[in-house]
């Protein structure tokens, strides 16, 4: 049988199925994909809790959905750190990392209209859940190198010692399950 972690998020109460991520590990996973609910109204608590931004960058694909209600609610444009190259974007600029959850090296790229949208631009970081911080050090980095100023990165959830960290915004922490 499943074992689940219950959590309330923006006023939402959520159960979120338990996954192995080694044998002395397990994370509870949250999944925005399909939750509006979850989503408008984390958009909205986020938002007020965001510095002034003009941009919103954030990492493909899981949340996707977070950056565009934040972008719709705020009137601000949302750019995706790509996983792949795609035939539209020139000159793409690459940067390598490894998150928990996909437990491989990964690249994020931004092609040169995205880049040009960035530079000298104030960009706010959208993730679901931050957690090693591998994630968010790669869209970190692709944001330096397009040249924009980071003024804030946020996330639904903060995910075990993320949550002691005093450079991000989040809603709620998250824990980790270990094993005995």
């Amino acid at each position: 049988m499943a074992e689940f972690y219950e959590i309330k998020i923006a006023g939402c109460t959520r159960k979120l199925k338990k996954f192995p991520v080694s044998d002395k590990l397990d994370i509870a996973a949250f999944i925005l994909f399909g939750d509006v609910e979850i989503t408008e109204k984390s958009a909205k608590a986020l938002l007020k809790k965001c510095p002034k931004f003009d941009v919103i960058l954030t990492p493909e694909a899981k949340s996707i959905p977070l950056a565009y209600e934040m972008s719709r609610q705020s009137k601000k444009k949302y750019i995706v750190a790509r996983k792949g190259v795609k035939v539209y974007m020139g000159n793409p600029i690459d940067i390598a990392e490894r998150s928990i959850t996909t437990q491989k090296e990964q690249h994020l790229y931004l092609g040169e209209d995205d880049v040009a949208d960035i530079k000298g631009k104030n960009v706010l970081i959208v993730d679901d859940v931050i957690s090693t911080g591998e994630s968010l050090k790669a869209v970190e980095e692709l944001t330096r190198q397009a040249g924009g100023n980071i003024v804030g990165k946020c996330a639904v959830l903060a995910e075990g010692d993320a949550k002691d960290r005093d450079d991000i915004i989040f809603l709620e922490p998250l824990p980790l399950f270990f094993k005995d």
